[in-house]
This record gives C-alpha cells, sequence and structure tokens, in this order.
C-alpha cells in the first residue's frame, strides 16, 4: 500500500487529535478576538495548503462576516509594498511551515502591524518561529509528497478559528467530522472498481462552487501530482463563462456537488453536460438520483453543507490514489516534485 494511501487511512485519527488538541486553543482565540476587533483577514499559503486557504475564505466570510482575501506574496517579496495591516489578522497556512516566501509575508505583515497566525503540521518551523501563535495540526509526519491529512487538518483548524471568529461553527458540528471522515473511507473499494473506467484518462475539468470549490482545485491538483493528469478547475459560475466550450463528448468532468445552497446550479449543470454527451463523474449526498450523471460516487451520510468539505475531498483523494495504482505510477514520489517547495 502507497504512503499516499496510508496517510488518507489516517485521516480520521489526524482530525480527531487535532480536535482534541485545540479546542481549548480556539475558545482562548475567541476572547482575544473580541478584544482585538480584526476588519479583515489575509490568507497566505502555497500549493495544497493554498486551497486551504481559498476554503478558508469562503467559510470565514460566511459565518464571520469579516472581510478575507488571499494574499498574493509577491507583493511583499518581489514589490515590497508596505500596507497598513493594523486591524489585520494574517493566517500563513503550510504542512512544512518551511515555505520561505510564506514565511517573509508573515515577517512583513507583522511588522506592518498584523496580528499573525500560523496553521502548519510542524512545531518548531519557521512558520512557528514568524507568527504571534500557531494552531497545530496532529497530522503526523507527512511521508507522500501528495499532500491528504495535512489538508484536511488545515480545514479543521479553519473550522476552529471560524468558531473563534463566530458564531455559525459550532463544537457540536466539528465534532461529527472525524466521524463522517471514517464513513468516507468505507467508499474505497466502491472506487477502487470505479476508477478502472478511468485508468487511460489524459485529462479532465473539476467542478465545484462554494465551500467545496476548494476541493476541486485539491482534486485536479492530485490528479496532476500523481496521475499526471490535465485537469482544468473550475467555479461552476466561472466554467459557463467560456470553458464549458472545451466539453465534446465523453470528455470527463468530475463534479463535486453537496446538498445545500449549490445544488440545483450544479445539478443543471451536469443535466447540460449530459445534453453534451459529457462523461460526469459526481459526489454527492446517499439520498440523491442523478439521472443524467454518467457516474455517481454517494457520501456515506447526509452532511450539512456547512461540514461537507472534509468528508467530499476524502473520496477525491481515494480516487487519484487509485488512478495513479491502476496507471502503475508511484504516487508517493511525483516526479520533479518533493514535500518541501522554496520559492519566492
Amino acid at each position: 500500500m502507497s504512503e499516499m494511501m496510508n496517510e488518507i487511512l489516517d485521516q480520521p485519527q489526524a482530525l480527531e487529535r487535532t480536535l482534541r488538541a485545540e479546542r481549548d486553543h480556539a475558545e482562548a482565540f475567541r476572547d482575544f478576538a473580541r478584544r482585538r476587533g480584526f476588519r479583515l483577514i489575509l490568507l497566505v499559503a502555497r500549493g495544497t495548503s493554498d486551497n486551504a486557504a481559498l476554503f478558508g475564505r469562503y467559510l470565514l466570510e460566511i459565518t464571520t462576516g469579516i472581510p478575507v482575501s488571499l494574499c498574493a506574496p509577491s507583493i511583499h517579496t518581489v514589490y515590497h509594498a508596505h500596507l497598513n495591516l493594523r486591524e489585520a489578522l494574517v493566517v500563513g497556512i503550510s504542512q512544512s511551515g518551511e515555505g520561505t516566501d510564506i514565511n517573509r509575508v508573515l515577517h512583513a505583515t507583522r511588522r506592518q502591524g498584523a496580528y499573525t497566525v500560523g496553521i502548519t503540521n510542524e512545531r518548531h518551523s519557521g512558520m512557528a518561529r514568524a507568527v504571534h501563535e500557531v494552531f497545530l495540526a496532529r497530522a503526523g509526519r507527512q511521508r507522500s509528497v501528495a499532500a491528504t491529512k495535512t489538508y484536511t487538518t488545515q480545514l479543521l483548524l479553519l473550522y476552529l478559528l471560524a468558531s473563534a471568529l463566530g458564531r455559525q461553527i459550532t463544537p457540536a458540528g466539528m465534532s461529527e467530522i472525524p466521524g463522517r471522515a471514517r464513513e468516507a473511507l468505507e467508499l474505497s473499494s466502491e472506487i477502487d472498481t470505479l476508477v478502472e473506467r478511468y485508468r487511460y484518462m489524459r485529462q479532465c475539468i473539476v467542478v465545484a462552487r462554494g465551500l467545496n470549490y476548494a476541493n476541486a482545485l485539491e482534486l485536479g491538483l492530485k490528479l496532476m501530482e500523481t496521475c499526471y493528469v490535465v485537469a482544468e478547475r473550475f467555479s461552476s459560475a466561472d466554467f459557463l463563462h467560456g470553458p464549458i466550450a472545451l466539453v465534446e463528448r465523453d470528455f470527463p468532468v468530475l463534479v463535486f456537488m453537496p446538498p445545500g445552497k449549490t445544488f440545483n446550479e450544479l445539478r443543471k449543470l451536469v443535466e447540460r453536460l449530459k445534453a453534451l454527451r459529457a462523461e460526469t463523474l459526481v459526489i454527492t449526498s446517499p439520498d440523491t438520483r442523478l439521472p443524467a450523471a454518467t457516474r455517481t460516487i454517494h457520501v456515506p451520510s447526509a452532511v450539512p453543507e456547512l461540514y461537507s468539505p472534509i468528508p467530499y475531498i476524502i473520496p477525491g483523494q481515494l480516487f487519484a490514489a487509485a488512478l495513479a495504482k491502476v496507471r502503475g505510477l508511484d504516487a508517493d514520489k511525483p516526479r520533479s516534485l518533493q514535500i518541501v517547495t522554496r520559492t519566492i
């Protein structure tokens, strides 16, 4: 079994460890944040962590009412712009905590008056030294280049941060996430069988919207780095503004489609794709029937949209790991990649 697969299977335990260890920290941060009165949140990350940051943008704006922006590191590392960040919270996200540009941004924004927080898997990393305080993922050592358990523990820490800054994310809702992740892993054998259909897939599109849009980017990244599939990633709204012209007969389109506010729009998209004779693989809830979809993966339990991103990415991770295996590729050691990537 690949290290990637081992790390996918370890996610319920990693999520439980992280939630147990950081729950009280989030409560303490709630009191501090109220006194500080943050008016802006900046998220800074690269790679898989940047996909987690995109999720954080949706989650934090939806649940806290505080404007959130994804920071462009080159603003600080290349152009050396000076920003007024005296009422800002800047959150760096990195598995290793050793991304050179991310840590430079954290140093710069701290000098510019921001309060800085790190979300990382490494307690003694450069990020941990750069920030005012750290929310620590308890994912355990990452051995596979393709991040899986570090992505979902980052998402969980963003839920904890949202619970500290707003009121919509509840302890009860978060406490169900590890169990829902465990249930999603039950799809492994089904996906092993399904993936044979896609053995020779060379290109695809991955689509979602809202809270699961980050998962579209993350699944596309996993398909590119572990399976060498050219995977374009879109919000369903952006997809209709031009890229849908790519779709022809049998073109693969993977869709994240949880119940909730984005469901009807995505259902209409799947119906349109059927009319274009595309190959659609939809990840959705257990009671959803989609006659327009070519294939469907049903997440085992009905998850509220607000808490769906972690259990919904797991079938995508399983799909990427299984596809790499049937194609005879080493998912743990993608060509030209390593676990820590340093850019400026």
